[in-house]
């Protein structure tokens, strides 16, 4: 059987591709390289959209990479149930792209947060948290300025009345996130965003624990199955 294919996107200005790449690659599946400009996801099972500052988030973070020719193509096969998790910048891009609701904005007290958080599992029935229970609990680091969630109080409403909230910060948002929400997920269930880094707590030799690597296996096992 040929392994799972994942495509982690480079836009201009990512920092986290290669360490998103070497998630999927931990978690058991090959990770595909995709460029901002290209127009083709060479047949992947699934896409990461990692973090960093995609063309430097000028105008707003994640608004300009959410145009790029990448982007269209990651919105269409979206929209056909194909997997997609963005990660921090990622999420951003997804809210921007319009496959997620809300928005990322600067933080509470309007300063960059670099800290290891604990998140609560809130949904474990997405493509990426069906290797979790719900109510696990996560040591995942956070590094982000524009990492504030935000949403109009019916789309709040709706999130939480339809299970859509996907992690929450256990301990309250240190980013002064509405409802402590640290990740969300579309309607489908198949795309998924979260601030905190799940990538850089894969590997217990360089990240505060391995808990972030059930949302890779957790896309694996589901492509596989």
């Amino acid at each position: 059987m040929s392994p799972t294919r994942v495509g982690v996107i480079t836009f201009p200005g990512t920092l986290d591709d290669v360490d998103a790449a070497r998630a999927v690659r931990i978690a058991g599946a090959e990770a595909v390289p995709l460029w901002h400009g290209d127009h083709d996801l060479r047949g992947v099972d699934a896409v990461v959209v990692p973090g960093g500052f995609s063309y430097g988030d000028y105008l707003r973070a994640g608004a300009i990479a959410s145009l790029a020719p990448i982007m269209r193509e990651v919105v269409d096969a979206a929209g056909r149930g194909l997997p997609v998790l963005g990660i921090c910048n990622g999420f951003q891009i997804l809210c921007e792209a319009g496959l997620l609701p809300g928005a990322l904005v600067a933080n509470a007290g309007l300063t960059f947060l670099c800290r290891d958080v604990v998140l609560r599992v809130d949904n474990a029935s997405t493509a990426w948290t069906r290797d979790y229970t719900g109510g696990d609990e996560l040591l995942i680091p956070l590094k982000s300025q524009e990492g504030r969630f935000v949403a109009a109080p019916d789309t709040l409403s709706e999130l939480e009345d339809t299970g859509r909230v996907v992690f929450r910060y256990r301990d309250g948002a240190p980013n002064g996130a509405s409802n402590g929400i640290a990740g969300v997920t579309n309607a489908g269930g198949n795309v998924v965003g979260l601030m905190p880094h799940p990538e850089h707590a894969t590997d217990a030799l360089t990240g505060p624990s391995t808990d972030g690597l059930g949302l890779f296996r957790s896309v694996l096992a589901g492509v596989t199955a």
